[in-house]
């Protein structure tokens, strides 16, 4: 089996199956109106309830987790990933057009790909398997845990529409798929990732869908593309992840609970809760930039969707992002959306994205503060110590402009400073206040020496 149609099928099946604004945030997402389009001004909510003791908490597998690789991605404090998924890259031209909007890694190569070009660019790639040139780690097979399910029963070598994929047809054999390509990979010490799909995230039960997630891979991730695919809202998918009591009469998620970017942090969430022991190894997530459906009818993603969606996950601690940029549908179908003009203003919003999360990347990689940090109001707020200073991210979910109310339990008084917003707002006795613009809209919040508070 050559490693080509190895990765055209991991695409076909993912067919198948589904500027900074003062005052309005990093993701703003438009102007503060109500779903009638009037303009609110709204009060903030009341103080929340004091927070416990505060703890830090390392990231997810170790501030060094990429040492223990051989020939690994950066362990600099500076350094945050931002992965492209299956990309095309003859030359060092064309690996220097995506470094420039911010990528740092491909996820999977096209077997005519440079990669000491790649290199060269100062990126890095994982791959399916070995292949002339300097790889970083080997990913395993995409999404097996739709296509061949959580069992141990033999695997034919074939993959979706090649034949039969188990044997017998009915047996699931997706955790011999993974054992299987494990083990054919070279003892080389390099990093081993896979990402996974609706079985993990909703399709199966916990120790099922746990198995795939610690048994193969060093790095893991899973797909779900909220912001365009409508077959999430239904009751069998969406619904199983969000919960039942929200469904429409039509027994479907409605679309501004089904397509919201805080979908992308409970993505995250659903996947840290499998990881064993927690906490262990990194989570990446995935975001699409185009029209991933082939069907025209479904939605494409908008800039600001996906700049909502990739804060959506950092706040819930993916420590890396993926894009998926292939486009089978829509107005601009397309392999490389990053390299297209039709996608011209997803690439000018996650360029400058990238721009910010680089000088964020020493705050995403400090230990976290849990236990730090209350909120009241529609709002996602991760903790971060780093350099001394405490540092809040916090997205808004709800649909329209909101206010918010933040409590650090450990800390005084203090000028809290709002990153990339050229403003500040007073915090009294650890209680400060802020609006958002509307779903998606992120600030950043420094508090300098923590305001007092002490780990």
């Amino acid at each position: 089996m050559t490693r080509t149609p190895r990765v055209l099928v991991s695409v076909a099946v993912a067919v198948l199956t589904g500027a900074l604004l003062t005052g309005a945030g990093l993701a703003g997402a438009g102007p503060a109106t109500d779903r009638l389009g009037a303009a609110r001004v709204l009060a903030p909510a009341p103080p929340p309830a004091a927070p416990g003791p505060p703890r830090l908490r390392p990231v997810d597998g170790g501030p060094d987790f990429h040492a223990r690789f051989a020939d690994g991605l950066p362990v600099d404090p500076s350094y945050f990933p931002i992965g492209l998924w299956y990309q095309d890259v003859p030359d060092l031209t064309t690996a220097r057009d995506d470094a420039a909007a911010g990528i740092t890694t491909y996820v999977e190569l096209t077997e005519g790909s440079d990669l000491d070009a790649v290199r060269r660019a100062g990126m890095s790639a994982i791959v399916s398997g070995p292949r002339p040139g300097p790889v970083t780690g080997w990913l395993l097979a995409d999404e097996a845990d739709m296509w061949a399910g959580p069992g141990e029963a033999p695997w034919t070598g074939s993959y979706p529409g090649q034949g039969e994929v188990c044997a017998p047809v009915e047996a699931p054999c997706g955790y011999t798929v993974q054992q299987t390509l494990l083990d054919q990979l070279p003892a080389d010490g390099r990093l081993r990732f896979a990402n996974y799909g609706k079985g993990v995230l909703f399709g199966m039960d916990d120790a099922d869908a746990a198995r795939f997630v610690n048994a193969y891979q060093d790095v893991v991730s899973v797909d779900a593309y909220w912001s365009t695919d409508g077959h999430l809202c239904g009751e069998g998918e969406g619904a199983r992840l969000l919960g039942t009591e929200a469904l429409d009469a039509d027994r479907r998620l409605p679309d501004a609970l089904c397509h919201r970017a805080a979908n992308y942090g409970l993505m995250v969430d659903r996947v840290r809760s499998l990881v064993q022991p927690a906490g262990s190894r990194p989570v990446w997530a995935f975001v699409e930039l185009g029209h991933p459906s082939t069907d025209d009818a479904e939605p494409s993603i908008t800039a600001a969707q996906v700049r909502a969606a990739v804060w959506s996950s950092l706040v819930h601690e993916a420590r890396g992002i993926v894009y998926f940029g292939h486009s089978f549908g829509g107005p601009c179908p397309t392999q490389h959306a990053l390299r297209d003009p039709c996608y011209a203003d997803v690439r000018a919003t996650v360029t400058e994205l990238h721009e910010q999360l680089r000088s964020l990347a020493p705050v995403l990689n400090a230990p976290t503060v849990d236990g730090a940090t209350t909120v009241a109001g529609d709002v996602d707020v991760l903790t971060k110590y780093s350099g001394g200073d405490l540092h809040l991210l916090a997205t808004a979910t709800g649909e329209g402009a909101s206010g918010a109310t933040f409590r650090v339990g450990c800390a005084g008084d203090a000028t809290v400073s709002v990153f990339g917003e050229q403003r500040s707002v007073p915090m009294t006795g650890g209680v400060f206040s802020d609006r958002f613009a509307g779903a998606g809209s992120t600030h950043v919040y420094e508090v300098p020496d923590g305001a007092g508070c002490r780990f």
